[in-house]
């Protein structure tokens, strides 16, 4: 090349020889991969922090839930209150104690410790202040202890979830968010100021069933519920699940009755929950005569759904596995049930495990298809079989936030808290043994 046509050729690019134009763009492209990556840092730094959003708004909605305020009443056991005759304890002693009238007892002594509460409706809107679980804590003290009929005693009641949200809150009466009148509100203060109302730590969040009213109301039921059905969803997925993969991998063959199973629990695994619902109520029920809003039929619905999942999860580990090894396992003289069971289902554990994770943990958080089968119902029993009645986790959760009282707005809160506690405890175990039967080749 001549020196005019350098001359030339550099005119038309700008002045610019070949080696800084590969230096220019060089330049470029990692000015547009450093925008990529910062992009893609960017986007996770986004997604972490609506998560710590969305985790911190639920804790601090939770914590209220976590505790709870006790009144200390002076609970007159007087005879004539009990409605208990004078010679009670030679008849029937404990029959008489069962059967007496201990809302009386309890209504008297509250008025008894305000004197100047006279009329009909002042009288309801204080006896509202306690919760309705008083009359049978005062009950159950004096069953425990009969010696004390004729006494006073110093008794600890709960109070109604209006007046516990009041403390919790801080908020005046008459302002909004709160049922309490200011009536109401002076009688708090004078049993505040004379120390009869303590704060506790709400244990009974975690041994109650669900309750209509709020400040008794917990999710051991709802929780016993949620591990029943959970143990029967692993009990027939898993097994199934499993068998069904290594049929399809090792024993099936390649025809178009394979490939039109595989399509199909392909397909299976984006049907809408509230399908399997329907089939549950259809079949599962209708037909089988399976009991409604029972763990056991609610574990056979979830295992239908979650079924798909640790099928095609555990395909894809027992095809991960390296054809040496069945090889090597053939050459040796195994058979191919024993490489099989003995080699390739091991080695793909961790996967199968990993699939099992993903598919339970879709399944704890299902709510639909639970609703189709009647576990919405309203239980206060704790389920101890797979066929008792029972709710799970999510269930609760849908129908505490659907209540009006502001005080099952902390106790929703305070259940997801639980089901993502939950959720926890199940991966850490499942990671546990992913380590456990892991594998190096």
């Amino acid at each position: 090349m001549t020196n005019s046509q350098v001359k030339r050729q550099e005119q038309q690019t700008g002045g610019l020889t070949t080696t800084d134009r590969v230096a220019l763009s060089l330049k470029k492209r990692h000015r547009s991969e450093k925008r990529f990556r910062n992009l893609g840092l960017s986007a996770v730094a986004l997604g972490f922090l609506l998560v710590l959003i969305l985790i911190g708004d639920i804790v601090i909605k939770a914590v209220p839930a976590f505790h709870q305020h006790w009144v200390a009443l002076e609970v007159d056991y007087r005879p004539v209150w009990l409605g208990l005759e004078s010679d009670y304890k030679q008849t029937n002693g404990q029959k008489a104690l069962l059967e007496a009238n201990y809302r009386r007892v309890l209504k008297k002594s509250i008025y008894q410790m305000f004197p100047e509460v006279s009329g009909r409706r002042d009288k309801r809107s204080l006896f509202k202040l306690f919760s309705g679980n008083a009359e049978f804590i005062v009950k159950d003290w004096l069953l425990e202890n009969p010696e004390f009929v004729g006494q006073k005693r110093l008794i600890w009641v709960q109070l109604d979830d209006d007046a516990d949200s009041y403390f919790k809150a801080n908020i005046k009466s008459g302002e909004s968010g709160t049922r309490i009148d200011s009536s109401q509100a002076g009688w708090l203060a004078r049993l505040q100021q004379k120390g009869q109302i303590e704060k506790r730590w709400n244990s009974e969040f975690f041994i109650n069933g669900d309750s209509r009213e709020p400040e008794l109301a917990g999710v051991r039921g709802a929780l016993a519920g949620t591990l029943l059905t959970i143990l029967v969803t692993l009990l027939l997925s898993f097994p199934l699940g499993v068998a069904a993969a290594l049929y399809l991998e090792e024993y099936a063959p390649q025809n178009r009755w394979t490939d039109l199973i595989e399509v199909n629990i392909n397909n299976l695994a984006a049907v809408p929950s509230i399908v399997f619902g329907l089939l549950g109520l259809a079949v599962i029920i209708n037909v089988f005569g399976l009991p409604r809003s029972a763990p056991l039929t609610g574990g056979v619905v979830l295992s239908l759904m979650t079924l798909p999942t640790i099928i095609i999860a555990s395909r894809a580990s027992i095809k991960a596995v390296p054809p040496s090894i069945r090889e090597a396992a053939l050459g040796l003289g195994a058979s191919k049930m024993q490489v099989a069971f003995g080699h390739v289902l091991p080695l793909a554990m961790p996967g199968i495990l990993t699939g099992t994770i993903i598919g339970v943990a879709q399944a704890l958080g299902e709510t639909a298809p639970l609703l189709m089968i009647g576990m919405v119902a309203f239980i206060v029993d704790v389920p101890t079989s797979v066929t008792d009645a029972a709710t799970v986790l999510p269930v609760q959760i849908y129908l505490w936030a659907d209540s009006p009282e502001r005080a099952f707005l902390a106790k929703t809160s305070a259940a997801i808290l639980v089901l993502l506690g939950f959720l926890l405890v199940v991966n850490l175990s499942a990671a546990f043994l992913r380590r456990k039967f892991e594998k190096n080749w």
